[in-house]
């Protein structure tokens, strides 16, 4: 649970710097070699992971102080809302903080993203080449699909209100955002180089024929 955990918040956090990157390489081109050097990316990804390690000893240290009077969790990993459906006590303390938790590691990183990307459309939307502008689309729609996909499942499993929780909906959308976008990744950027959209061109044009 604590590698799930940390590996979930790291990965928002991620992807809030990411859309950092892609702010500033639309928006300030010229400032992009010396805002987004190695030290900044070093630093980027290290306060992302800092802030994984900490909050998910926060969280899975109070979810483990409880009794449980199970121990099957009806769920495909062991997440932290349905180890706390196995608790003897009250679980509205760790609710609490859940729903604080999940504010800050999804509401926050999605405020920052979507301010980048407003950012990001209007300094787009000025460019006076159709050309220019979809180039610059689509230097973004990459990360966009996964932000849209991860930060959407994720709200979903993490933000709706308790009782709205049902083990089938939650399973699935367990699944949307542990398996399915980490899936999505590798082929979402992959596609941005040419030369595999064409090695795949050549390769389908070959099956048609």
């Amino acid at each position: 649970m604590f590698f799930f955990v940390t590996f979930g918040i790291t990965n928002c956090f991620l992807l809030t710097a990411m859309g950092y990157d892609r702010y500033v390489a639309i928006c300030n081109p010229l400032r992009y070699s010396v805002v987004m050097n190695k030290r900044g990316c070093v630093q980027l990804v290290g306060g992302a992971c800092g802030i994984g390690l900490i909050v998910a000893t926060t969280q899975v240290t109070s979810v483990f102080r409880l009794p449980f009077c199970a121990t099957k969790v009806a769920h495909f990993f062991c997440d932290i809302r349905p180890v706390m459906k196995l608790s003897c006590v009250d679980t509205s303390v760790n609710e609490t903080l859940t729903v604080i938790i999940s504010v800050l590691v999804l509401v926050v990183p999605m405020g920052l993203v979507f301010i980048s990307y407003v950012l990001v459309v209007s300094t787009i939307l000025k460019i006076p080449s159709a050309r220019g502008r979809k180039k610059a689309f689509a230097t973004c729609a990459s990360h966009l699909t996964v932000v849209v996909v991860h930060y959407g499942c994720a709200s979903v499993a993490y933000l709706k209100p308790k009782s709205e929780n049902t083990r089938d909906q939650d399973r699935l959308i367990s699944v949307t955002y542990t398996v399915i976008t980490p899936l999505l990744n590798p082929v979402v950027y992959t596609l941005r180089n040419k030369e595999v959209k064409d090695a795949l061109l050549r390769a389908a044009g070959r099956k048609l024929s």
